[in-house]
This record gives structure tokens, C-alpha cells and sequence, in this order.
């Protein structure tokens, strides 16, 4: 009897290391992307290389998405702990080595490396609280985790904000050293190494695949319309190679003994159903948060501290709702919680194609805290309900697929928002802004051809204008006075069409939830055997 007290003690105080371990590391993961996006300009003041800015989000996306399928299926091959420790190491390492950057070029490459490292990181905390917890308790901490994340998205902006002013830019990225070895150690203590019975099947074949076919179909997504044009010969040959790698992909995966995304999953109608929905989340998102900016700098003109204090209502609800979201959903369940979120973001997206010219930030705010409901709702959810509908074996692998779609998700909703604005400006552009130049004065004959050739071949440089006040100084006072009402207008039309079109992104994910089959709730597992508390110190072995 005291044999077995003794092991549940060793076990409660394992399972309280580990959970310790997996709060610090998520709230310093989520707090990464966000101090890096406010010292971004610091860092382009100091290291220069403003044409390569993006790339530090780039190049971070790519390694990130193209790494999470693979680090779940390692974490089922050869255990958690191996693998969530790999992860937290190499994200160090490459956070010291972006902070010791000389140049642009170097900081890319490391945050490369870095991305590798949050991918493997990035379903990890989600995998675990599986292994840890029965369905009731699974629901309430990936709601509380949920919650973890959208805090540090909140303070994110002001930490790196206060970093950069007393201290210097290089601050942003040793600061995951510290906090970095302190999850590593309680999360290396909390999980038990798995023990190897027999040999183990990496698939190679699909790896190298699966990385050749997303990071191609990636780079097509970022660069087209950007940086080359649509019907260019690199975006073709991207697409291109992207299909290749996919095809062969899907091929390897089909005869592979142990694959990293088992093709039977897409037989499965919850599987399915959910990454659909996760999927068409994402975008909706990712066009609230990348585009709003836009609209209050652009047109309500805010500055660019004001306009980031916009996105802190809507982590704000989806922090509470994540919370009261893992508590409801035994009364209400999932495909009802699922749709009443998805109805919510439809609903607050929507309501951002009614902003104006005389919208105030008040407004914009409680708009995106309406999106922050709705998503707050959805998002912990749908991983619990993947992780209720699969065994323990399929853990790992389920639940770093769901990631993959939504982070496929995420770069294709500002692909193809991107690609509806600058359709859209451009039109709207020709229609409304060149009648005008037309009617100018001779005198003005260069700025004239100027800002039409701006309209043919650069909409947004157009727009550029909005933000910068000082190109407008160079321009006469009597024309810009008449000239940026026509350009405002156009923009807030553009950001209207964007916004509707990721309102209707968003119902289409909505209508994919009534398919999804009923999901049980209860404390069992998917074989349909009751999880014991002995399972639970199992999980910790893993």
C-alpha cells in the first residue's frame, strides 16, 4: 500500500514538474513572435536590409510549418520527452545566435533555424496535456493553455517594446535563454524517456518529400504577386515543384511501414472535417490581424502604436472565452461550441467591412474582441476533439496535423486576402484616382506620370503615401487636400472586399462543421476503454 502511495506521489509530482514546464515554454514561444515583430524596426535600423525584412517572418513560417507533421510523428515513434527537449534546445541556440547577428542575411538564416525549433515546439505543449489528462480535465487545460498563449500575445508588444528602449535589440532574443533553461529542465524532469522495444522506421522518404512540397508550395504563396509576378516562371516552377513533392508525397506515405501523416486519416470524417474547419479559422484570423492595421494607420490614421493596441481586445476575449469554452463543452459539446464560435468570428469579420472613414478606434476595437470570442471558442476545441477521437497511439500524429493545416491556413489566407486587396485597389485605382490625375495641371506633368505608372504597376505604393506623411509634404498642399480623400476611399473600399471575402471564408468553415459526426466527452479512450488513474502516470512516460 505504500509501494503504490509512494508511486502516486512520485507521479502527481512529475505530472505538477512537467505542467509548470509546459506553461513557461508555451508563454515564452507565443511571446517570441510577438517581441520580434515590435523591434522589427530597430532591428532594420541597425542591421539595414529593409528589402529583406519580411524574410525574418518567412523564412521562420517555412521551417516552422514544413517541421510540425514531423515532430508529431517522432513524439509517437521514440517519445515526447526526446523529442519536446530537441526542440526546446535548438530554439535556444539558434535565440542566442540571432541575437549575435552582423547582418541581415545572418538573422534569416538563424531565424531558419529557429523555426525549426518552434515547429517541433509548437504541438508539443498539446501532445502532452493529451497524454496527461482525461477528456473533462483535457478540455479545461487546453483552455487555460489556450488562454496562456492569447496572454502572452497581449503583453508580447510591451515587453519588446520595453526591451528595445532600455535595453537593445539583441535583448529580444536572449531573453528565451533564461526562461528556455528553466522549462527545459522542469519538462526534462516531468516526462520519462520511452523505452524502445524494437526497431524504429523513420520515414526518410517522407520527410524529404513533405518538406520539398510544402516549403515550395510556401515560398510560391509568399513571393507571388510580391516579389515576382503570378505568371512568372519562378512562382510556375514553385507550384510546380510543390506538386511534385505533394504527389510524392501522398505515393511514399501510402507504402511507408511507420508515415509521418498516415493517408488513412483523410478516410476518417472527424479528421476531416476538423482540419477544414481549423483551416478556414486560420484565414479568418490571419485577415483580421495582418489587415486591420491597415485600415486604422491607412485611413482613420492612428499611429502604428495605436494600431497594435487594437489586436489586445481581441486576445483579451479569446483568453476568456478559451477559458469558459473548456468548461461549457460538456454542456453544450463540441459540434455546437465548434459552430456557435465559427458564427461569432463570421460575425465580427463581417462587421469590419462596415468600418468607414469616420469609424473610431472604439469601434474597431469591440470588433475585434468579437472576433476574439469566436475564436476563443474554436480553436482549443477543435484539438480536444481530435485528441477524443483517436488513440493514444495516434496522439502525437493528429495533433501536429491539425497544426499543419492551420499554419498552411494562415499563409494562405494572406496570400490570397493579399491578392484580393491588390486586385481590388488596383481597379478601384484606375476608376477613381486617374480620372483625377487626368484633370491636373501641366504644371505637375512629372507627378503626374509618376503616380500613374504607381497605379499600373504598384497599388500599394499608392497606399504607401497613407502611411508616410512625409512623401505627402513633397506634393502641393491644394492637391494632396483633394487627392487623399480619393485614395483613402479606395483603400477602405479594397479592405471592404477583403474582409468579405474572409467573412465568407469563415461561413464556409462554419457549413463544414455540420458534418462533423458527434464526439464523445467522456473519460474514454477511443478504444473505448475508461482511462484508470495508472494510465495517467503511463503518460508521463512517454
Amino acid at each position: 500500500m505504500n509501494t503504490n502511495n509512494s508511486i502516486n506521489s512520485n507521479t502527481e509530482h512529475n505530472r505538477t514538474l512537467l505542467l509548470i514546464g509546459l506553461i513557461i515554454a508555451m508563454f515564452f514561444s507565443a511571446l517570441d513572435g510577438t517581441i520580434v515583430g515590435t523591434a522589427m524596426p530597430r532591428i532594420v535600423g541597425d542591421l539595414g536590409g529593409f528589402d529583406k525584412m519580411t524574410w525574418l517572418t518567412t523564412a521562420y513560417l517555412l521551417t516552422s510549418t514544413a517541421v510540425v507533421p514531423i515532430a508529431g510523428k517522432l513524439a509517437d515513434l521514440i517519445g515526447r520527452r526526446g523529442v519536446y527537449v530537441t526542440g526546446l534546445i535548438v530554439f535556444m541556440a539558434s535565440s542566442a545566435l540571432c541575437g549575435l547577428a552582423n547582418n541581415m542575411t545572418e538573422l534569416i538564416i538563424y531565424r531558419g533555424i529557429q523555426g525549426i525549433g518552434g515547429g517541433i515546439m509548437m504541438p508539443m505543449a498539446m501532445i502532452v496535456i493529451g497524454d496527461l489528462f482525461t477528456g473533462k480535465e483535457r478540455a479545461k487545460f487546453q483552455g487555460v493553455f489556450g488562454g496562456i498563449y492569447g496572454l502572452a500575445s497581449v503583453i508580447g508588444p510591451q515587453v519588446g517594446g520595453w526591451i528595445v528602449d532600455n535595453l537593445n535589440w539583441h535583448w529580444v532574443f536572449y531573453i528565451n535563454l533564461p526562461v528556455g533553461i528553466i522549462a527545459t529542465i522542469f519538462i526534462a524532469l516531468g516526462l520519462k524517456s520511452k523505452k524502445q522495444t524494437g526497431a524504429i522506421n523513420f520515414d526518410i522518404a517522407g520527410m524529404f518529400t513533405m518538406i520539398i512540397g510544402v516549403v515550395s508550395l510556401l515560398l510560391a504563396l509568399s513571393l507571388g504577386g510580391k516579389d515576382y509576378a503570378w505568371n512568372s516562371w519562378q512562382i510556375i516552377g514553385l507550384f510546380a515543384l510543390a506538386l511534385v513533392g505533394i504527389v510524392s508525397f501522398v505515393i511514399v506515405e501510402s507504402k511507408a511501414k511507420e508515415p509521418i501523416l498516415p493517408m488513412h486519416l483523410f478516410k476518417n470524417r472527424t479528421f476531416v472535417t476538423l482540419s477544414l474547419v481549423g483551416f478556414f479559422m486560420t484565414i479568418g484570423m490571419f485577415g483580421a490581424i495582418t489587415f486591420v492595421p491597415f485600415f486604422m494607420q491607412g485611413i482613420i490614421g492612428v499611429s502604428a502604436t495605436q494600431s497594435g493596441t487594437i489586436m489586445t481586445p481581441m486576445m483579451v476575449t479569446m483568453i476568456i472565452t478559451s477559458i469558459i469554452g473548456g468548461r461549457i463543452v460538456f454542456k453544450i459539446g463540441i459540434k455546437p461550441q465548434i459552430m456557435t464560435g465559427m458564427f461569432i468570428m463570421a460575425c465580427g469579420i463581417f462587421l469590419l467591412s462596415t468600418l468607414d472613414l469616420h469609424s473610431s478606434k472604439l469601434v474597431a476595437t469591440s470588433y475585434m474582441a468579437v472576433i476574439g470570442a469566436g475564436l476563443g471558442l474554436v480553436m482549443p476545441t477543435i484539438t480536444l476533439a481530435l485528441q477524443q477521437s483517436f488513440s493514444k497511439e495516434m496522439l502525437g500524429v493528429v495533433t501536429s496535423s491539425s497544426q499543419f493545416f492551420r499554419s498552411i491556413g494562415g499563409t494562405f489566407g494572406v496570400t490570397v486576402l493579399g491578392a484580393v486587396m491588390n486586385s481590388k485597389s488596383g481597379t478601384l485605382l484606375t476608376d477613381k484616382f486617374v480620372p483625377f490625375l487626368n484633370h491636373l495641371p501641366a504644371q505637375v506633368a512629372p507627378l503626374t506620370s509618376k503616380l500613374k505608372d504607381l497605379v499600373d504597376t504598384n497599388p500599394q505604393g499608392v497606399f504607401q503615401m497613407l502611411f508616410n506623411p512625409e512623401s505627402l509634404k513633397q506634393i502641393p498642399a491644394a492637391i494632396v487636400d483633394k487627392m487623399v480623400p480619393i485614395i483613402k476611399t479606395s483603400l477602405m473600399d479594397s479592405l471592404h472586399s477583403v474582409f468579405f471575402v474572409g467573412f465568407s471564408l469563415i461561413v464556409v468553415g462554419a457549413i463544414c462543421t455540420l458534418f462533423l459526426k458527434h464526439v464523445d466527452l467522456s473519460g474514454k479512450k477511443a478504444g473505448g476503454k475508461t482511462e484508470e488513474n495508472s494510465e495517467m502516470s503511463s503518460a508521463a512516460s512517454n
